[in-house]
């Protein structure tokens, strides 16, 4: 599964909630190069990027950037995991 399903399956799926979402992202020029944003946060789910509402307006984070998207503490999924731990 990619990190944008499990990001759709957050935001449909009545098991799941997305405002109970973390999802790690590649930020650079962040400190260790590395952001987290709350799934409250999320704005959108597009085809290429999700978008975060910030200060100055959406941010658009590319999906490829993404490092780990964990559910009420638990890793639904990151980069270079070999199988769906759900």
């Amino acid at each position: 599964m990619r990190s944008r399903e499990v990001l759709l399956q957050l935001l449909h799926d009545s098991r799941y909630s997305l405002s109970d979402a973390e999802v790690w992202y590649i930020d650079r020029g962040a400190q260790g190069n590395t952001s987290r944003v709350s799934g409250r946060d999320i704005v959108s789910v597009e085809a290429f990027s999700f978008g975060v509402a910030t200060e100055n307006g959406t941010k658009d984070i590319p999906y490829h950037r993404i490092l780990r998207i964990l559910h009420r503490g638990e890793t639904l999924w990151e980069r270079g995991m070999k199988r769906d731990r759900r």
